[in-house]
């Protein structure tokens, strides 16, 4: 049987997307961007400091990068707590050793229970945006309003309470969203989100509550997605980083500048088997046309660029 006409009603089909989150356009014909110094590759280090609950309810899907075995599962719940208190050490003697100033996306509930970790960021003075209140606080379709408001809400606040930061950015933990999602974040003071990854520069979003800016933190080129979904080796990882810094720069020489997106966690990159990978990556990048800087340091150039336009 041929399926009922109804199934091929869209309320919001027009030109390029079905829906109006954002104006349709190409990367190509964007107004090119030049960096600082005229660089031509914009450089931004993304760290996921995260917290995973030992009993997560996995509501509506279990997390990626979550636990896996029956409770109690101590052995992925200690690994990421080796990220905590061991890994990322290693990544601030890279970042000191190579000049990288990270941006560190940041659990409020992690927050709260390394004050520590929190302090030592904060000693950095390194930009720091909320990544949701902790890794099983999900966001999703069909979620009561109420509850994603409180918990954007309590994650904001707190976060910006005990980082003595006026946080500006967010990353959803598993990168979800629910249709209210990018209200409640500008209604809570955010100013761009890391969520969509459909574009390689910023662009603006649409939402009721007023705009808010999308920053592209690639999701091809996370070391989780890369070594743990793909399974492809330390090796291959670098490679492919390398790679796409070469063809970012390549491409910016025509169509202006562009930016290279690396999101890490210490849990993971930074065991002692893998620092080296992170090590080989900024030895590389940062010898290049590069121009390496926060996220909230790179969108406010954008809107600048933006605004002269």
């Amino acid at each position: 049987m041929a399926l009922d006409k109804s199934h091929l009603d869209y309320p919001h089909r027009h030109y390029g997307m079905d829906h109006t989150r954002y104006d349709w356009q190409l990367l190509a014909n964007q107004k090119p961007v030049t960096w600082p110094g005229g660089k031509k590759l914009a450089l931004w280090v993304n760290v996921s400091l995260q917290f995973y609950p030992l009993n997560q309810k996995g509501v509506p899907f279990k997390v990626p990068g979550g636990m896996t075995m029956p409770y109690p599962d101590l052995r992925h719940y200690s690994l990421r707590d080796y990220g905590n208190r061991v890994g990322i050490y290693r990544f601030f003697k890279a970042f000191d050793r190579y000049g990288v100033t990270p941006t560190f996306a940041i659990n409020t509930e992690l927050a709260r229970r390394y004050p520590y970790l929190l302090d030592a960021v904060k000693e950095r003075d390194n930009e720091i945006l909320c990544h949701g209140l902790h890794m099983d606080a999900l966001h999703y379709g069909g979620q009561p309003l109420a509850e994603e408001e409180a918990c954007v809400s309590v994650a904001l606040d707190e976060l910006r309470e005990l980082s003595d930061q006026d946080v500006k950015g967010w990353l959803s933990p598993a990168r979800n969203e629910s249709e209210h999602t990018p209200e409640l974040l500008v209604k809570n003071g955010v100013e761009y989100c890391c969520n969509w990854v459909n574009d390689d520069m910023p662009y603006l979003f649409n939402t009721e509550n007023g705009p808010l800016w999308s920053m592209p933190l690639s999701n091809e080129l996370e070391d989780r997605f890369i070594l743990m979904n793909n399974q492809h080796s330390e090796d291959s990882y670098v490679e492919q980083i390398k790679d796409a810094c070469n063809f970012l720069l390549k491409e910016a020489q025509t169509q202006g500048g562009r930016i290279l997106a690396l999101n890490i966690h210490p849990w993971l990159l930074g065991q002692p088997h893998r620092i080296h990978c992170l090590e080989a990556i900024l030895d590389y990048v940062m010898a290049q046309d590069v121009w390496q800087a926060s996220s909230y340091e790179i969108l406010q150039h954008v809107r600048l660029a933006a605004a002269e336009a």
